[in-house]
């Protein structure tokens, strides 16, 4: 029997992106019942299982720690894991026979003005070690995949694209099962929407100036609902937020909320810099809402049509992507939510555990 490994410490200390994936991935795998045995690898300051189907080690190794590839090296040895999987891109020196690592985007090498420090030092530090050590790399994104090749030399053969998959959570509310979702947060649906981290990566202060103009330039331009914490670097985004006439943040909102968030919305808009996947422009079109995303990185890959595309250095081109979904087109809006629909089915944690259950045992027979 296969032992595997999957280092799911991070979900103890940051919720969304990564640990999104992680928990997902788990529980995917636990409704696969493979023959192989797969142990969920947890910080010792996780409040209960990510999976309860599935065995768990407590490590003490914090993620991120400087010592962490000795550290967690030491305390996997008992495990003797056949094959470990690090979802947060850095594997130890010595955590099993073979080393599968997750790459979710490269943000930290093509934009490091927009990183703290400590995560420049982290990744930057360790990336081109890690791409090395891995055996196999899941690219999230061909997007990824192509950045991987370009900036580091990886082999392609080396590297496998996983897509992420969509929640069944995430699907189209309407009537009062929406006027329920939405009523703690005072919203009214027909609102256009930004969910993810607040910071300088995901362009906020040009989305703002592209509503700003909007409004400006066409009467009944929605409210724009920004839902999201507060990140690195982000005193300018927020300045923007609070000062861009007609914006609404609403920051710690529960994960439940975020289906009718997406549902009560005209237009989801994410004029990010850069992105590795961009899980909320798909949770968006499977709750039938339009994207308007960036035309760089993985968006374009996600939408694959589906909504409309900007410039995230051209407000006007915001702007003008507002105007359309604004406009009463109601043959286009309609066209383009089914399209939505029909793009998101395509994305399973279903699909993305096969994928990753495949990597391990073709790892391991090699």
């Amino acid at each position: 029997m296969t032992r595997i490994g999957l280092d799911a410490r991070l979900t103890a200390y940051r919720a969304g992106g990564t640990s999104t994936y992680i928990r997902a991935l788990a529980s995917a795998i636990a409704d696969m019942h493979p023959p192989e045995q797969m142990t969920i690898i947890q910080s010792r300051r996780a409040r209960e299982p990510i999976d309860p189907r599935l065995p768990h080690l407590t490590a003490w190794t914090p993620p991120h720690h400087r010592l962490e590839r000795i550290a967690l090296s030491a305390e996997l040895l008992r495990a003797r894991f056949d094959v470990l999987h690090s979802p947060d891109f850095i594997p130890p020196w010595h955590g099993g026979r073979r080393h599968v690592i997750t790459v979710h985007d490269l943000a930290f090498l093509m934009y490091p003005q927009q990183m703290t420090a400590d995560s420049q030092r982290y990744y930057n530090d360790q990336i081109a070690w890690a791409v090395e050590r891995a055996d196999h790399i899941l690219a999230v994104s061909s997007a990824t995949r192509d950045d991987l090749i370009r900036l580091l030399n990886v082999r392609p053969d080396k590297i496998t694209v996983q897509y992420h998959g969509v929640d069944p959570a995430f699907y189209p509310m309407d009537g009062s099962e929406l006027t329920q979702g939405l009523a703690g947060f005072s919203l009214t649906p027909g609102y256009l929407l930004f969910v993810g981290t607040i910071g300088p990566r995901k362009n906020i202060e040009g989305l703002c100036e592209g509503y700003r103009i909007a409004r400006e330039s066409v009467a009944d331009i929605p409210p724009l609902v920004i839902v999201g914490e507060e990140g690195w670097l982000a005193e300018r985004a927020m300045t923007a937020i609070h000062t861009t006439p007609g914006v609404v943040h609403i920051p710690g909102a529960p994960w439940a909320a975020f289906p009718a968030f997406y549902s009560g919305a005209r237009a989801l808009i994410l004029p990010a810099h850069y992105e590795g996947f961009g899980l909320p422009a798909l949770e968006a079109m499977a709750c039938g809402t339009i994207p308007i995303v960036s035309d760089r990185g993985s968006l374009p890959e996600v939408v694959d049509g589906v909504g409309l595309l900007v410039n995230p250095d051209d407000p006007q081109s915001i702007c003008d992507a507002i105007c359309r979904v604004s406009a009463p087109d109601t043959a286009w809006l309609d066209d383009q939510r089914q399209a939505g629909l029909r793009r998101s089915a395509q994305f399973t944690w279903g699909r993305s555990a096969q994928i990753a259950m495949e990597t391990y045992r073709r790892v391991v027979a090699a």
